[in-house]
C-alpha cells in the first residue's frame, strides 16, 4: 500500500461517488468511452452498462492483469496496458481520476483531442489552478478555459479513497468548445514563462513587435490564446 501511495495511486472506494461520475458523463449506446487509469475497476461496470464500447487503459501491469481476470465477461470492454496519454484511440467521452502529478499533462493532452464531454476527478489544489483569476492564473487555466466549458460536479472527501490522499478532490465536467494544437499549447506555456513582462517585451523574446504595455494577467483567456497565435505566425 505504501508503494501505491508513492506512485500517486489513490483508489476510489465509494460506490456513491462512482455512480455520480457515471451519471454525470451522460453516456449513451452511441458513445465510445475512454477511461485512463483502470485502477481497481470501480467505474468499469458502470461505464460499460451504458456505452457502446469502453476502452480502459492502465499503466500498472499488476492492476491490468487483475482487471483482465475480473472483467473478462464484459463484451464491450477493451482493456489496455500502457501509457494512456500516448494512445491514438478515438472516443467521444473521456473519464479519469487523475493523479495530481499528471493532471496538467493529462489536460494538455485532452484539449488536443476531439470529444463531446469529459468527466475528470482532480485534486482540489489543481482545480483551484484551473479557476484562478488575474495574477494567479497559470497557462493550464487559460488553455482549458479557452478550449472547454468547466463545471464542478461534486466535491469528494479524501476519505473516499484508499489509501487516502492528503487533500480532497473535485469532479469536473468539461464540454469541448475548441481543439487546441500541440504548438499552441507549447507557445502558451512559453508565454507564461515571461508573465512578469509586458506584451511588448514578451514579443521581443520571440523576435516580434507589438506596441502594448499590458500584461498577461490583464487579458482574457481568448486574448492570450490570440497572442499565442500571433507569436506562431
Amino acid at each position: 500500500m505504501r508503494k501505491r501511495q508513492r506512485l500517486g495511486q489513490h483508489f476510489l472506494i465509494s460506490q456513491t461517488v462512482a455512480k455520480k461520475i457515471a451519471e454525470a458523463a451522460r453516456i449513451t449506446k452511441k458513445d465510445v468511452v475512454l477511461e485512463i487509469g483502470t485502477g481497481r475497476g470501480i467505474l468499469v461496470p458502470l461505464l460499460c452498462e451504458k456505452a457502446k464500447k469502453v476502452i480502459s487503459i492502465e499503466a500498472d501491469s499488476v492492476l491490468y492483469q487483475d482487471a483482465k481476470k475480473r472483467f473478462s465477461g464484459i463484451a464491450n470492454l477493451a482493456l489496455r496496458n500502457g501509457d494512456g496519454f500516448k494512445t491514438d484511440e478515438k472516443f467521444s467521452i473521456f473519464v479519469s481520476n487523475l493523479p495530481y502529478s499528471k493532471s496538467r499533462k493529462a489536460m494538455e493532452w485532452l484539449i488536443q483531442k476531439k470529444f463531446s464531454g469529459a468527466i475528470v476527478m482532480v485534486q482540489k489544489e489543481f482545480y483551484e489552478k484551473l479557476v484562478a483569476k488575474g495574477k494567479n492564473r497559470k497557462a493550464i487555466s487559460v488553455l482549458v478555459n479557452y478550449s472547454s466549458e468547466i463545471e464542478k460536479i461534486i466535491n469528494v472527501k479524501k476519505t473516499n479513497f484508499n489509501p487516502p490522499p492528503k487533500v480532497d478532490s473535485v469532479v469536473l465536467q468539461l464540454k469541448r468548445k475548441k481543439t487546441i494544437s500541440k504548438e499552441l499549447v507549447q507557445t502558451t506555456n512559453k508565454l507564461f514563462s515571461y508573465k512578469r513582462k509586458n506584451l511588448k517585451n514578451i514579443f521581443k523574446q520571440f523576435g516580434k513587435k507589438i506596441e502594448s504595455d499590458k500584461r498577461l494577467e490583464e487579458l482574457s483567456s481568448e486574448e492570450i490564446i490570440n497572442i499565442a497565435k500571433q507569436v506562431l505566425r
